[in-house]
């Protein structure tokens, strides 16, 4: 039994308080901190999961790409070693048949080169008997019929003996060193003809097999070809580095590399400068691709970027598939920016304000053509519409049309103007005799007076004297932005506005028997000095 409580003894109350709101509050802001924590801990693993994941499946990709790729190089190796009997027995097959065409064509007259098919025959002739300078000396008188060229040459060349060797010998007058001495620097360049014949070799020297991937080209050219590239390296020295190399020189070289199949891995930083200093040249894009500059098309498009060549950059872009990373639309823009800033700094040219402003009109023509040109190369017109740069060109357009409209005389052209009086002057004979009478009227007979000067002091009977202030000085070919005419008044001053193109308008002689506005004489007869 237990225990009965004794009735004097006070029992303690053990029950405890019934919680607090604080402590309320306390433990939910704990449970939130809680559940905030595990949820960040939760998406941390799950990402680092995703990104593992992301990692194996780019690593798997990577593998599956290269074992794909070897097993093509496997099999290209092994096509290779297959197909060089054949590839020999058909070049060997091919050569027997130009020799006897060679053999054919000895005794062969040249015949007329009026067509396309004339200058084939022709082309064809110089390469049956592989006669390099004179097929050379043709080429170059051709330059007015460079599609034509770029057509019947491959064609020309495949009739040589030794198609390599031929044009090594046609192009050795100006490449790699130029031999022509005083000829060469008249202006005379002959690079474009080095490229055809280049650039119409290669289908000729392609592995009738397996293609561009093998040249047909003997060992011993190609040795050959190796050491004329080495010397224009040399002579890069003398010609002052590769900021002072022409264009068709440097072009000449690179298209040397690519058609002999002669690229060196350890000369890509001096292709690479070669072709960013020569970018704006057409071919340049995949002439670059070609050396096996592809991987670092990149770096040379922000070095384009940088220099003020964003049009050249567009095309390059193109030409490697990089138009995501440089949007074509944006570097046109600069482009334009750039060419009307260099338009405005044109027109500062205090000196010679009417050629500044040609320049500067030309220079805006040219970049808004080239853009143009650009949009619709590309098809580009949603994402910069041209209808507002054709608008702006049209307006270059008028304004140069204007400038080229012949101003209006007040007197015969015959007649000699004097700069003081604007008067007219008499002939260049006329000053060698002492009387010597000029007038533009030979019918009436002459009329002795006294020259305008002396009017003050000798008054003719019944007229008074005419007393007037000198004249204003009349200012030829300055440019106004207000009017044509403003020379004519001598509080016109004129301010050219800025960035802006003001057409250099030159007068008319003054109405008033040759004097300017406000100074017309009391006598209107001819005088003679």
């Amino acid at each position: 039994m237990g225990s009965i409580p004794d009735p004097g003894e006070v029992t303690a109350d053990l029950t405890p308080p019934p919680p607090s709101f604080d402590d309320f509050q306390r433990q939910t802001s704990l449970m939130t901190s809680c559940t905030l924590l595990w949820k960040e801990l939760s998406d941390h693993f799950t990402t680092l999961e995703q990104n593992l994941q992301k990692t194996s499946d780019a690593l798997k990709r990577k593998i599956q790409a290269l074992d794909t790729e070897t097993k093509d190089s496997l099999a290209s190796l092994k096509k290779r070693e297959v197909t060089i009997d054949g590839s020999v027995e058909i070049a060997l097959e091919r050569l027997d048949d130009r020799c006897e065409a060679a053999l054919r064509s000895i005794d062969s007259d040249l015949g007329e080169v009026d067509d396309g098919d004339g200058l084939l025959l022709a082309l064809k002739t110089f390469c049956l008997k592989m006669s390099s300078r004179e097929f050379w000396r043709f080429v170059i008188t051709k330059k007015k019929e460079l599609d034509a060229l770029r057509s019947q040459i491959p064609l020309a060349l495949g009739e040589c003996v030794d198609p390599p060797r031929f044009v090594l010998e046609a192009i050795s007058e100006v490449f790699p060193v130029d031999r022509r001495g005083e000829r060469s620097e008249k202006g005379n360049d002959l690079g474009w003809a080095c490229v055809v014949i280049l650039e119409s070799l290669i289908p000729v020297v392609m592995d009738p097999v397996i293609g561009k991937s093998r040249l047909m080209v003997t060992p011993t050219v190609k040795k050959r070809a190796s050491e004329i590239a080495e010397t224009w390296k040399r002579s890069l020295e003398e010609r002052g580095g590769i900021e002072n190399v022409k264009t068709p020189d440097v072009h000449t070289f690179l298209q040397h590399l690519v058609t002999f199949g002669i690229v060196r891995k350890e000369d890509f930083d001096l292709y690479r400068k070669l072709v960013v200093g020569s970018a704006w040249r057409k071919q340049m894009p995949k002439l670059a691709v070609s050396l096996g500059l592809g991987g670092e098309m990149p770096d040379m498009i922000k070095e384009l970027i940088g220099r003020g060549q964003q049009l050249d950059a567009v095309h390059f872009t193109y030409e490697v598939g990089l138009v995501y990373k440089f949007p074509p639309a944006p570097l046109l823009k600069a482009f334009l920016r750039d060419a009307k800033k260099a338009a405005a700094s044109i027109m500062e040219d205090p000196d010679n304000p009417g050629r500044a402003t040609q320049l500067a009109v030309r220079k805006e023509q040219s970049a808004l053509r080239a853009v143009i040109k650009c949009i619709e190369e590309y098809n580009l017109e949603a994402e910069f519409p041209p209808e507002n740069l054709k608008k702006r060109l049209e307006q270059l357009e008028k304004v140069k049309t204007e400038k080229k409209k012949p101003v209006p005389a007040a007197i015969p052209a015959n007649k000699r103007t004097r700069a003081s009086t604007a008067g007219p002057m008499p002939p260049a004979k006329a000053g060698r005799l002492t009387n010597a009478y000029v007038s533009s009227f030979p019918s009436q007979p002459p009329t002795f007076v006294r020259s305008p000067s002396h009017y003050p002091q000798y008054p003719a009977a019944g007229i008074p004297a005419y007393a007037s202030p000198p004249p204003p000085p009349i200012v030829y070919g300055t440019p106004s932005p207000q009017s044509p005419y403003a020379a004519y008044s001598p509080e016109a001053v004129h301010h050219p506005i800025p960035g802006s193109y003001t057409l250099n308008y030159a007068p008319p002689p003054a109405a008033y028997g040759g004097y300017p506005s406000g100074f017309a004489p009391a006598y209107h007869q001819q005088a003679y000095y």
